[in-house]
Formats: structure tokens, sequence, C-alpha cells
């Protein structure tokens, strides 16, 4: 069983729904979700002028492998009406491979672990709430360090509803 770690965010329409809607997906498409962190609001990053997203951070137990994963998160965002017209625009849903095992590829299709983790606060917080420990394998720090050395200064909060 693999143990693949994903981020979910969202900034249009019912954010909340949007989700619980993409966790259900990946739950059917991908496999059980082991752990679910708190949703969290932040205000956009890279580009600013943008509604507010919502953040999650996943363990999902899956059987397939980190390519197959790719296909059916894309397969997910499809059906959920995401389109890539804006790197870093505004988006109803974006699922992201964080880590799978402790695996490094470097593709032109897919990089693990994400690239960018480790400068994003938004996604540092919530995968420190779920994986406190986890080591990153490249930079060999868990991620509460990553996210003590972070350079982020956007704000990340629980959201309240």
């Amino acid at each position: 069983m693999n143990n693949i770690y994903l981020h979910t965010g969202t900034n249009l329409g019912d954010r909340a729904a949007n989700l619980e809607q993409a966790n259900d997906w990946i739950t059917r498409e991908i496999g059980a979700i082991a752990q679910a962190s708190r949703v969290y609001h932040t205000k956009a990053w890279g580009i600013t002028d943008q509604p507010d997203f919502l953040n999650q951070a996943l363990l999902v137990h899956s059987v397939l492998g980190p390519f197959e994963v790719l296909d059916k998160i894309q397969l997910i965002e499809r059906r959920m009406g995401r389109t890539r017209e804006v790197k870093w625009g505004e988006r109803l849903i974006d699922i992201d491979i964080l880590f799978f095992n402790e695996e490094i590829l470097d593709t032109e299709a897919l990089t693990i672990p994400h690239p960018y983790l480790h400068y994003r606060n938004f996604v540092l917080m919530p995968l420190m709430e779920i994986a406190p420990q986890l080591v990153h394998p490249i930079f060999q720090k868990t991620i509460t360090e990553l996210y003590a050395a972070s350079e982020d200064t956007l704000t990340v909060g629980v959201f309240r509803g």
C-alpha cells in the first residue's frame, strides 16, 4: 500500500463543498483517506488579486503508482470543472501530489516531492497537522523543520466556516 500525501485547494464557488467533493472523488478513484487536516484559509499566493483559498492536506492509502495517481487527479479536476488557463490563477479545485512514499521523481510530467511545498505555508501548515515528523527525502528535514525555516509571510488560519 502506498502512502500518498495530497494537497487540495479551491478559491471559486462553494469552496468548502468543493473540498468535500474532491475528497469523495479521491476516495473513489485513488484510495482511502487515512488522515485529513482541518481546512485552512489563506489569501492567494503568487497572483494575489483573486479570491481567498481554502486548503487541506490528506494522507491517502492507494495501490496505484504515482503516474496513475496523477492521471486520476487530473480526471477528478476535469470532472469538477477545473480549467487550466493561468498558472497560480483562480481555480475550482487543485489537487497536488506532495509526497509518494519516500520516492524522489523528476520527470517532465511529475515531480515528487512537490518542488514548491517548502516555500508555501498554506501547504506546510495543513501538512504539519497530519504529518509533523514526515521527513522530506531530499532536504532530510521534517515538515515541522521546513515550516520553521519558511520565509513565506502569508498568514494561514483554520477555516471557521
